[in-house]
């Protein structure tokens, strides 16, 4: 693990999440809508990828750039740098507190390190399968290795996809086993309560690499399991304790 790599990480999630709590501070936003009318961006998304590309292209000029926004760029490295800007968008438009900043950097096919930055309190995450996953520098606890029955889940879902059956039958089977459910509208915060203890397990289905990799890899780096599985041509995320997602994966695989 290259610690520059992780210092960097760390400081352009943390820029990002500040750029973007000013901005809306400020009430610099404009909306615009994308897909559907809870998948917005603002112009805080906007400029916060933006600085980010640019410190990537001064920084990690041989790197490749992948942003939620629109930035691309290929680099000649074999390693490419995963960008959300601002997680959570419906959120932080509304004035909920319930988003961050995130970032994952992979090498090849290889999750190398994810970070977070949570603007309300502050914190910053960094971790990765190899990289023991910090808060502020501080270490996290080993995740218990928690039976679903006993524990949250997370997920998210758009109310349109419960009509169809090949979205709506699996969740509905992963959904009735978890102690209680939680859709609060960040797979990035949701991961990170994961990792910290304040959620249990996390299911998603159809995940942008942007919401899944950063969190993915903080999850990892405190020894709990990701997955991602094909049901019915439909690509599910789970993250969580081993034995949580075991049953997560099971209760998703098995006919209807």
């Amino acid at each position: 693990m290259n610690h520059d790599d992780v210092d960097l990480a760390a400081r352009l999630v943390r820029e990002a999440a500040e750029l973007a709590a000013r901005m809306r501070a400020d009430t610099q936003l404009t909306i615009a809508q994308k897909t559907s009318i809870s998948d917005i961006v603002t112009s805080a998304d906007t400029a916060a990828e933006r600085h980010i590309v640019e410190t990537l292209a001064a920084e990690r000029p041989d790197d490749g750039i992948l942003g939620e926004e629109g930035a691309r760029h290929e680099g000649t490295s074999g390693r490419r740098w995963i960008v959300d800007p601002v997680d959570g968008t419906y959120n932080f438009a509304s004035g909920s507190d319930y988003w961050c900043s995130a970032l994952a950097l992979v090498d090849g096919l290889e999750l190398v390190l994810g970070a977070v930055a949570h603007a309300r309190t502050g914190d910053v995450f960094v971790g990765g399968p190899r990289h023991p996953s910090t808060c502020n520098g501080a270490p996290l606890g080993p995740i218990p290795d928690l039976p679903l029955a006993g524990i949250s889940a997370a997920t998210y879902l758009h109310p349109p996809r419960m009509r169809e059956s090949v979205v709506a039958e699996p969740f509905r089977r992963a959904a009735q086993l978890p102690a209680t459910i939680r859709m609060l509208g960040s797979g990035s915060m949701d991961l990170v309560g994961v990792a910290t203890g304040l959620l249990g397990c996390w299911f998603q289905h159809t995940v942008a690499d942007w919401d899944w990799l950063p969190g993915a890899a903080i999850v990892a780096g405190v020894g709990g399991a990701t997955r991602q599985l094909d049901v019915g041509g439909v690509t599910w995320s789970v993250a969580g304790p081993p034995t949580a997602v075991e049953e997560l994966a099971s209760a998703l695989m098995a006919e209807g």
